[in-house]
Formats: structure tokens, sequence, C-alpha cells
């Protein structure tokens, strides 16, 4: 199983188009988001395109392919308009014997710890940086942002393919060039 993995999309069309581009290139099985997918927030500027409407339109055909979990800016009135569920607060995954707790990051995180046997993954979004933190226990998994990413990070996604974990970037210059790597 090939997951493709992306977070943070917030109403982008522009960028949806370009990762679902990118999920096609990859020839993934299942999509995860990490939440935040129609809502650009307010702490955040308007991302590139910013039509919701459009967003809902490109994934729903999808439905089947797609799992995600709840972002902080995800709501009710989302999951309306949305063919699949988007309101759960985390999903697990096993991958090579190992756990991965997948989330959005504003309510599970490195402050606000699961609690995770030794060998999993937290994986989540939110911040907009790409990130791989091991910790005693753990290691913190983050994409980066889809749409608006910070701290100077490229627009990103990952893969998870075989306990692989690939970042990967949705820039022209480099589109699908892989950034970095963790093997479980």
């Amino acid at each position: 199983m090939k997951y493709f993995i992306a977070s943070d999309i917030h109403g982008s069309s522009f960028y949806c188009e370009k990762m679902l581009k990118a999920f096609e290139m990859e020839k993934a099985d299942k999509i995860l988001l990490l939440g935040d997918i129609l809502y650009h927030g307010p702490r955040n500027d308007l991302p590139k395109n910013y039509a919701p409407k459009e967003v809902i339109a490109m994934l729903n055909p999808l439905k089947d392919k797609i799992f995600c979990v709840r972002g902080n800016c995800d709501t009710e009135v989302d999951q309306m308009v949305l063919d699949f569920p988007i309101l759960a607060e985390y999903c697990l995954l096993c991958e090579k014997g190992k756990m991965i707790f997948a989330t959005h990051g504003h309510k599970f995180n490195l402050q606000n710890k699961p609690n995770l046997e030794k060998g999993s993954v937290l994986l989540h979004g939110h911040t907009h940086v790409p990130a791989c933190v091991e910790t005693e226990t753990f290691t913190y998994i983050n994409p980066g942002s889809v749409s608006i990413p910070k701290e100077n990070s490229r627009h990103s996604y990952m893969t998870l393919e075989d306990g692989v974990f690939l970042w990967k970037s949705l820039e022209d210059d480099s589109f699908g060039e892989i950034e970095k790597e963790f093997r479980l």
C-alpha cells in the first residue's frame, strides 16, 4: 500500500490541483489528508487561488481514496459539503509493525503527546513546516503544507510505502523531487 500524505490545503484550488497531479504521478493507493482542507483560518493570508468550492469539486470524486483527520480550521459545515469523513481527531496506521498516530497537530503534538509506545510515529501537519524529529520514544513527522508553507519551507507532501517516508516538493522547478527520507 502506498500512501500519499498532505496537509493544510486551506482552500487553494491552485495547490490542490498540483497536489492531485502529484498523487496521480505517485500512483499511490490512498490519500491521507492531515486537516485544514477548505478554510484558510484567521492567522493565514489567503492562499493562491483561494476557492474552497473548487477544492470540494476536486476532492469529492476521490472520496473512496481519501481518509482525513480534522484540522483546527475544519468544521461541521465543511463535513456537509465533503463526501468523505473529515472530523476524526486522529487515525491509526500500522506499517512494518509500527504504529503511526496521524492527527492535525493542534491537539496532539510534541507539547501534548499522545500515549505512544517506543518506535511509534506521531504524524501531523498544522505547523506548515516539514519535520522529522526523533524523541526518546517516538518519531515526530510533518509533511509541511501544500498551500501555505512557513519558515522558508517549500510547498510539499510526502509518501509512505514499505516503511519509508519520503518528503517531496510541489514546486514547479522540483516537482516530485525527494527532499528527505525516513525509514521505520
